[in-house]
């Protein structure tokens, strides 16, 4: 998995509150600079701090205190001019200029600002030399004009038009801003801050931990959100990302994180929680989903070894010298009992948390939207919606919009856009003599809305991130410490009463929206995939939350999301072919049984269940259909498949395909061809066992046959022939010398006379001529007379 990017501060709308004419572009991002400050920048510097457009000048006037001027105070403002040309800006006067009439409302202001109106009516109230201005420098001026000074004294309460200009080689350029004179006597509004303690846009599910020691060190971005917060009544904003990262951590989270965490948790800022990465619920609605995405699960980022109960410390022991010897630092050892956080307690955000409370990228909620969410509570849990007040007829049309209101039924919670805008501007401007003109505009308008206001008011300041402490804190207490409102918490703001408010057009991305529907159609086919998982979750959870970065706020406006939606759809398809059969060559099968060895690949960090599909094209071949197999992580796994061939030859091809036990497809299907040499040595050996049986058969048939013959011809040729009786005889002198000896089974008796028949039949001759000798002669006689004796028995 890739790392997760670097937070990008997203391009945004450009406040209202400078203009610029004639010979340069006037822009205004400033911050409060003191009076001593001032004078100590009156000369140029030989580089400017603030970046501007290559081939302009930049002229600025931004008042101190925010603007605002009670009886009896002074009004001090910076006067500050960058060069971005090649060439040198001329030495000029500057001219600071008040109009004595109020303006009458938000609209003027509006116009005021934008310089559109040139109907004011100005009087010079100060003036200073401005200096030759250098290539690539700037130089800034302080301005004071003194508490008695006749331009001040008389103001009644009111926003005034405040205006600084110098004769340049083009024409007068000029930049406007306003001066507050508040009203004592007037009633206060309750107000709230809405502040966001988010990390940006990511591309992965989790900071790591890397990341989280980086952003809560002493300088981090999340350190100077919550140093901003930290002693006002802001309402926070918290993502449940940033908590939840640092708690699955466990022992094992930075410790700048444990404290950051600990922080969070103790001060007692209201808050709500905002989606899972500041996901866009907007577009999650129009890709066609319910309601909005949620975390599944955050197990797979959880190790138990992180969880576990710490071994009791060893106590020291002696050495024999009588030293004592530390005693070894105990490691946490996971104990049965040992439970992982659950889910809901990973995404805690805190005490005094406001449920149910969405927060739609600005601008892009409609009614449809807006009622959608509010169907998704109930009577004693509703929802609320926040929006911007220039999505409203009432705030498009320069009015104030009172905080709590209602679409129909459902619940929302409106904030000034126009104030929120500078707000936003002043918290990300990292120049201090730039920081009052967003301030100060930010509190005219808030003057305005205090007193048109018939409720509470919120605002907020911005999604931005990459602030630090200061420009943050700075917005924060602008708003809060504001002639005439009061702090309120979103709880206050959501019990008040609830106006009927009916919105105007809206511009929600469809790109969007097509990205939202792609990750979710993404996301089903990894939960299709993850039943290979004793614990689907491990892919599922991950999945899930990597989906709501990916649809994160902050992503509006970079143009590297594409990018990053292009890398994670090249890594779902890497996890979908994690697992996967690998390629088979052709096999023969000479035997009548064996078992075909196939490899299965899991390039996953967890085992797998899977079910080896084997089906054949012909019937050569029995095969075994279903063969379970349990892959082990990282490694490639053997699975055995057993096969029977019956009698025949030929090719069998085999289809193969792994599914999970619910029966969903893994991979993509593997053929492999089987040469099949079916039982022909056994076919061989019953044939060859059969012909030989054959011949024994035929052998001893015959051999029985020609004996049966042979004593039929010699019982039909009696004694008359002379051979024949002496090879009778011979016979008969071998049976009875036989039956002296022994007495045998009268089968062998006979079987014992055909051989000696056969051993008289060819030595007849030989018994005759031996009867010439002595005892030869009487072996002959003996013979003969036996034969004699016998030849009546047969």
């Amino acid at each position: 998995m890739t790392p997760p990017r670097a937070p990008q501060r997203p391009a945004r709308r450009a406040p209202r509150f400078v203009t610029a004419t004639v010979a340069a572009v006037a822009v205004v991002a400033g911050l409060l600079l003191p009076a001593a400050a001032m004078a100590e920048s009156s000369e140029p510097s030989p580089s400017p701090t603030a970046s501007i457009p290559v081939g302009t000048t930049v002229f600025t006037l931004s008042p101190q205190a925010d603007g605002i001027v009670r009886p009896g105070d002074a009004l001090s403002v910076s006067i500050s001019l960058q060069n971005g040309t090649d060439a040198a800006v001329t030495p000029s006067t500057v001219t600071l200029s008040l109009g004595r009439t109020p303006l009458a409302d938000r609209d003027a202001l509006d116009a005021w600002l934008d310089g559109t109106d040139s109907t004011v009516a100005l009087e010079p109230i100060a003036s200073d030399a401005l200096s030759a201005v250098e290539p690539g420098s700037f130089q800034v001026r302080g301005m004071t004009v003194a508490a008695d000074d006749p331009a001040l004294s008389g103001l009644t309460p009111g926003v005034y038009p405040l205006a600084a200009s110098y004769e340049g080689d083009s024409g007068t350029v000029s930049s406007t801003s306003a001066m507050v004179v508040p009203a004592d006597d007037a009633t206060d509004v309750g107000i709230g801050v809405v502040v966001p303690i988010t990390a940006g846009g990511l591309n992965e599910g989790l900071l790591t931990a890397e990341q989280l020691a980086e952003l809560t060190a002493p300088d981090g971005d999340l350190t100077n959100q919550l140093d901003a917060v930290t002693g006002t009544s802001a309402i926070l904003a918290v993502d449940p990302a940033v908590p939840a990262a640092i708690r699955v951590l466990g022992t094992s989270a930075p410790d700048s994180a444990l404290e950051w965490l600990t922080r969070l948790e103790s001060i007692q800022n209201s808050r709500f929680a905002l989606q899972f990465g500041d996901a866009d619920v907007t577009a999650q609605l129009q890709a066609g989903l319910p309601q909005p995405l949620a975390p599944t699960s955050l197990s797979a980022y959880m190790s138990p070894s992180n969880f576990a109960a710490p071994t009791p410390t060893p106590t020291p022991t002696s050495t024999p010298s009588g030293t004592p010897t530390p005693a070894p630092t105990p490691t946490p050892t996971p104990q049965p009992g040992d439970a992982l956080p659950s889910t809901d307690a990973l995404l805690a955000v805190g005490p005094a948390t406001r449920p149910g409370v969405y927060w739609p990228a600005d601008g892009t909620a409609d009614t449809e939207i807006v009622t959608r969410l509010g169907d998704l509570g109930s009577d004693g849990a509703p929802t609320a919606t926040v929006l911007p007040s220039a999505t409203t007829e009432a705030g498009a049309d320069g009015r104030t919009v009172s905080a709590h209101g209602q679409v129909g039924d459902a619940e929302v919670l409106v904030y000034d856009s126009d104030i929120s805008s500078a707000l936003d501007a002043a918290s990300q401007s990292d120049v201090s003599w730039l920081r009052g003109a967003p301030l100060t505009t930010a509190t005219a308008y808030l003057a305005f809305a205090a007193a048109e206001a018939d409720g509470p008011l919120l605002v907020t300041v911005g999604r931005g991130d990459g602030r630090s402490r200061v420009e943050l804190g700075a917005a924060i207490s602008a708003a809060l410490s504001a002639p005439n409102v009061t702090p309120r918490t979103i709880a206050t703001i959501a019990a008040s009463e609830a106006r009927e408010v009916e919105l105007a057009g809206t511009e929600a991305s469809a790109e969007r929206a097509a990205a939202a529907s792609a990750l979710v159609g993404e996301e089903g086919e990894i939960a299709r995939f993850a039943t290979i998982l004793d614990q689907p979750s491990l892919l599922t959870g991950p999945e899930r939350a990597d989906i709501l970065q990916l649809l994160g706020v902050a992503w509006i406006g970079d143009d590297t999301w594409p990018t990053a939606l292009a890398d994670h759809r090249t890594e779902t398809a890497g996890t979908l072919t994690s697992v996967s059969l690998l390629p088979t060559s052709p096999s023969d099968l000479y035997g009548s049984s064996a078992a075909l060895r196939f490899w299965v690949r899991n390039d996953l960090p967890y085992p797998v269940n899977l079910v080896l599909y084997t089906t054949r094209d012909n019937l050569r071949l029995d095969v075994q259909s279903e063969t379970p197999v349990v892959a082990t992580p990282q490694s490639n796994t053997r699975v055995e498949v057993p096969v029977q061939a019956r009698v025949g030859r030929g090719d069998v091809t085999l289809t193969l395909q792994l599914r999970s036990p619910a029966f969903v497809a893994i991979g993509q299907p593997e053929s492999v061809d089987v040469n099949v040499y079916a039982d022909w040595e056994a076919a061989g050996i019953a044939a060859l066992a059969v012909l030989v049986g054959a011949l024994l058969v035929i052998g001893i048939v015959r051999t029985v046959l020609r004996m049966r013959r042979r004593r039929r011809g010699t019982d039909a040729g009696g004694p008359a022939s002379g051979e024949h009786a002496l090879v009778g005889g011979a016979e008969a002198g071998e049976e009875a010398a036989v039956s002296d000896h022994a007495r045998v089974d009268g089968e062998a008796v006979r079987e014992g006379g055909a051989a000696v028949d056969s051993d008289a039949a060819t030595g007849g001759e030989n018994l005759a001529d031996e009867t010439v000798v002595g005892p030869t002669a009487r072996d002959g006689e003996t013979a003969a007379d036996s034969a004699s004796s016998d030849g009546p028995q047969r």
